[in-house]
């Protein structure tokens, strides 16, 4: 994946649409003014470009001295978003917010207040249709400036009236503000650490929530309100690996934007999030039926103008919607089906690159890793695993110690049992350090120290008794986050019968159906 640390003109360049390519040649050649034809020409010479390298630049614009660069790629990116502005401004309800409360001022300033009132009045009747309290704020304030400075002749107890809005938007604001930090704080803390690993990580969730949930938090009506509360209860219950409790509020999640379709133009990615945390809860619980139905859910979302007009939107959705596909493999033990999306998966990873974030990068080789392992192609496997684990081990430490974990059974599938000594060490070490061994990996790691050398007889044996060892912990809450990451118990079972593990997990994601079905 290409560094992402690039030059940010060159960036902007390259997100543009054919569309938004045109609309900016239209707008910068509205004069032929010397500095408009050079920033055409650094703008061309910009857009053939794969990579950014300044001295082929320089080259390709003979026009433009070194000096003058800098200048002309601030200009041109000034440029390109004020034409974007343009072409883009219909779609956005806080640019349409913006848009009248320049138009307010501008009528103020000519002294025609009274017109500049009535804009106003339309610009906060639009702001609560759309739930947007800073912008409401903003208009009683300029309101009150108005009603202080000006006789409006406006109706009786106006000054009482104004200040009553005043104070009960600044304290849905101060609701919302607190309650978007704590969301804001706890998926900080997953970025950072995966999953809860033990009691003093749940300590440090539960005071991070005792401290900014706000006392009235949950009693807000409003749609921000509610949804950062469900939110916030999400995080906290997936960190922790409460799955019902994650299923609950992912549910009211999504419910907010049920209630508030008109919501879903205005806040398109949390209603995608919150579909994506649906059906991870789904995946986590195996309730394949409410994962199809969230899925078909979830790609008629994706296929509407409001997701597909929106770059942002468009990659997010593709990320979550390829996540959740490979996710349904998963559930259905369908492995070697799954790794047919893999080449336009990556074909997109690649052409979205400048968007994907290296979180979700790291996920998707884990999960494409977990694709090929499932398949019994342990040396892609390992390809995939290797670009996680020579990543720097700053984000995700849970999906690197559990990287390192599957690589070290694949190796061992493999038979590298040279290589298996030293790298049992090395991974115990890192999962040691970064506090994350559970009862069930300790019992791993004393089974894979000892694997080497034995008989076909011994190894089965040893393998039938790791099972009956580990298999008490499935449903044990402190283990839970190992087996989410590795099904442990499905590859132990197919080494004892010897048949390939996505074999187990298709019969059990076939039992499990027929077992709610009868429910």
């Amino acid at each position: 994946m290409p560094n992402r640390s690039v030059d940010t003109v060159f960036q902007l360049v390259k997100t543009l649409e054919k569309s938004e390519k045109r609309n900016f040649k239209l707008y910068a050649t509205r004069n032929s003014q010397a500095e408009s034809l050079k920033v055409i020409a650094l703008f061309d010479a910009l857009d053939k470009m794969s990579e950014y390298d300044e001295a082929v630049l320089l080259k390709k614009t003979p026009g433009i001295k070194k000096q003058q660069l800098s200048n002309l790629k601030a200009h041109l990116y000034r440029q390109i978003l004020s034409s974007l502005r343009l072409l883009r401004d219909d779609q956005s309800i806080e640019i349409q917010l913006h848009e009248q409360m320049g138009f307010a001022r501008i009528l103020y300033n000519k002294g025609l207040y009274l017109q500049s009132l009535r804009i106003l009045d339309k610009m906060k009747e639009m702001a609560r249709a759309h739930n947007q309290s800073s912008f409401l704020l903003q208009a009683i304030f300029f309101e009150k400036k108005i009603e202080a400075l000006h006789i409006t002749r406006s109706e009786e107890n106006r000054a009482e009236t104004l200040v009553a809005e005043s104070e009960e938007i600044s304290r849905r604001i101060e609701r919302i503000n607190d309650l978007s930090n704590l969301s804001l704080l706890l998926y900080n803390w997953y970025i950072r650490s995966g999953h809860a690993r033990n009691q003093k990580d749940v300590a440090e969730l539960d005071a991070i929530f005792a401290r900014y949930m706000p006392n009235d938090g949950s009693k807000g009506k409003g749609f921000y309100e509610q949804l950062y509360v469900s939110m916030s209860y999400t995080w906290y219950a997936f960190i922790r690996q409460d799955f019902l409790m994650y299923y609950r509020y992912t549910s009211k999640w999504v419910e907010q934007f049920h209630k508030n379709p008109e919501m879903i133009k205005v806040e398109t990615l949390q209603y995608i999030k919150g579909l994506h945390n649906l059906l991870s809860a789904h995946f986590d619980l195996k309730n394949e039926e409410g994962f199809r139905k969230t899925l078909a859910l979830f790609d008629a979302v994706e296929k509407t103008d409001t997701v597909q007009l929106n770059t942002n939107n468009r990659v997010q959705a593709f990320v979550y919607g390829q996540l959740a596909r490979i996710n349904y493999y998963f559930l259905e033990g369908r492995f070697t089906d799954g790794l047919s999306i893999i080449p336009a998966l990556e074909e997109k990873m690649e052409e979205y690159w400048l968007q994907i974030d290296r979180h979700r990068i790291l996920v998707f080789y884990y999960k494409i890793a977990c694709l090929y392992f499932g398949s019994g192609d342990n040396e892609k496997a390992i390809d995939y695993l290797q670009k996680i684990i020579n990543r720097k081990a700053d984000l995700r430490t849970d999906l690197q110690c559990y990287a390192r974990l599957l690589h070290l059974i694949a190796h061992y599938e493999l038979g590298n049992f040279d290589l298996l000594e030293y790298l049992v060490k090395n991974v115990y070490r890192f999962m040691a350090k970064m506090g994350s061994l559970s009862i069930v990996e300790e019992e791993m790691f004393q089974f894979l120290r000892h694997a080497f050398g034995k008989s076909a007889t011994e190894i089965k044996l040893a393998f039938v008794e790791l099972l009956a060892t580990i298999k008490p912990y499935e449903n044990d809450p402190r283990e839970t986050r190992t087996f989410s990451y590795l099904d442990v118990i499905s590859w132990l079972e197919s080494k004892v019968e010897g048949v390939p593990v996505q074999e187990i997990i298709r019969r059990k994601s076939i039992a499990n159906r027929k077992k709610r079905h009868l429910a």
